[in-house]
């Protein structure tokens, strides 16, 4: 019952210059539709599911540091009383991946670059990112705006070989630069925290 995206996809950090420094979870009801894709209303084959809770790393949350650009997200059971992980499968976290890896990244660019609001994927290596030696960087054209929080999966060959989660996408300088923060022991703390949050 656990999701994994971007911090700054849930969690915003702003400042205004008459109010000063604001921060706070995105407000409103979220929702997580695998293999979501169409136009509106678009085709939902696994439906929704309701998120219950964001769990956020406090790097990202007291500090605004790019490090801790990661969240996990809790979900509801469906109707029928299933996990999402029962309807969809999953994919096992790598808390201890080198920067080295061969990557498949799956997101949904703005729509002005992706009217038709479907999936784009590219599968290529990683390296470390000389700037900023806690993030992967991997360039791969086409994840515009809008991909963030999109999975890093290292060795992914398919629905029958999903790979293991290395990070999710941070950001990147263009569409073909894209970084992601390198999952580590604070990201394995945080997810078992959303894990324990998620049974109860």
């Amino acid at each position: 019952n656990v999701i994994a995206t971007a911090a700054h996809c849930v969690f915003f950090q702003e400042e205004d210059e008459q109010d000063g420094y604001e921060a706070g979870y995105f407000d409103g009801d979220l929702e997580f539709a695998p293999q979501y894709s169409g136009a509106a209303p678009g085709h939902y084959p696994y439906g929704k599911w309701r998120v219950t809770g964001i769990h956020v790393n406090t790097l990202w949350r007291d500090e605004n540091e790019d490090r801790g650009d990661y969240a996990f997200l809790t979900v509801a059971r469906d109707a029928r009383g299933r996990t999402l992980q029962e309807v969809v499968g999953a994919v096992v976290p790598d808390w201890t991946s080198g920067p080295r890896r061969r990557v498949t990244v799956i997101g949904y660019p703005n729509e002005d670059h992706n009217p038709g609001n479907r999936p784009v994927s590219c599968t290529t290596r990683t390296r470390r990112d000389a700037d900023e030696p806690y993030m992967v960087r991997m360039e791969c054209a086409g994840l515009w705006s809008g991909t963030s929080g999109s999975p890093w999966l290292a060795d992914h060959g398919g629905p029958d070989r999903p790979g293991r989660l290395i990070g999710v996408l941070s950001g990147g300088d263009t569409d073909r630069e894209s970084v992601a923060v390198l999952f580590d022991h604070r990201a394995r703390d945080l997810y078992e925290r959303a894990v324990r949050a998620g049974a109860t």
